[in-house]
């Protein structure tokens, strides 16, 4: 199996890049939920990214230029068919695309799914992402590895199927470089930090990593404790704010603890893309409370 220190030089030497930052609009670090400043910074380490938001008729250069003046460094989308496009955008911007989100998992393709034929449509999906993640420069896919429910998805077979169907892709996604991130959802799977990080660990490869969702998994233990148990397991963040009360939120506003985020997240060396999911005020309003709450700036 895999050591914790070859993991660490892997993920220290994969492929990471981000251009440099720009300031977010007073207006909108006026209306953001104000840091404590208990924890420590990270800027330099976080990379500040939107899952898509490319409006309609804007080419690649334009969604990439406003990104970049709303204070993003990248995206976690795009249209492979614009490979090129895309390429001169990020040579202009220095705002980079840096992976694609398996959209097809949570349907009748799933990986966990009892039928064989289904589950081979999902491996031909999964193919196409990892190679169009490579066409767009990006460094990985988010995987939903399928979900518990029913006799014929049980918990230890959602575990086995998809560790069987995703062995399968590790050969191409290695020759091309392409990371597969298993997120951790509500799918009744793997709802505890080191159930989960046996799961990750069970690939015995450094081609499978944890994708982790800061809001989604509040629900059954705090961040940080994910965040820890994890350790170097955590390649990219998805940032959500979940409360008891509020649900899925805007950003502060939750019963995450943003201080005690940025503290695990540095114990643990983390440095990587942090992808908003969901909505606050506006996309202003979005990049100060990351710089706020996520990144620690100020």
């Amino acid at each position: 199996m895999t050591t914790p220190s070859s993991r660490r030089q892997f993920l220290t030497t994969s492929t990471l890049a981000a251009a440099g930052t720009v300031a977010a609009t007073s207006l909108a670090a006026q209306d953001a939920a104000p840091a404590t400043g208990k924890g420590p910074s990270l800027e330099g380490r976080i990379f500040k990214a939107v899952k898509g938001g490319k409006k309609g008729g804007e080419t690649p250069l334009q969604f990439f230029e406003r990104l970049k003046e709303l204070g993003f460094d990248g995206v976690e989308s795009g249209n492979a068919g614009q490979a090129a496009a895309y390429a001169e955008a990020t040579e202009q911007t220095g705002v980079m695309f840096h992976g694609l989100v398996c959209g097809w998992h949570w349907g009748a393709t799933r990986l966990s799914s009892p039928d064989a034929a289904a589950r081979a449509k999902g491996l031909a999906q999964m193919e196409k992402n990892i190679r169009d993640t490579y066409r767009l420069g990006g460094s990985a896919v988010l995987l939903v590895p399928g979900k518990v429910g029913g006799a014929n998805e049980t918990h230890e077979q959602v575990w086995d199927r998809s560790i069987t169907e995703v062995r399968k892709i590790l050969p191409l996604a290695s020759r091309l470089g392409i990371r597969v991130l298993i997120e951790t959802v509500w799918n009744g799977f793997c709802l505890s930090p080191a159930v989960f990080r046996d799961y990750i660990d069970a690939f015995d490869s450094p081609w499978v990593g944890a994708y982790f969702d800061i809001g989604n998994m509040q629900k059954f233990a705090p961040a940080e404790e994910w965040i820890r148990t994890l350790g170097n397991r955590t390649v990219k963040l998805d940032i959500k704010d979940w409360g008891k009360k509020n649900g899925f939120c805007r950003l502060g506003e939750g019963d995450v603890d943003w201080d005690k985020v940025r503290t695990a997240l540095k114990e643990v060396g983390f440095s990587g893309w942090a992808t908003r999911e969901g909505r606050d005020k506006n996309l202003e309003d979005t990049s100060a409370l990351i710089d706020q709450l996520l990144i620690g700036k100020g």
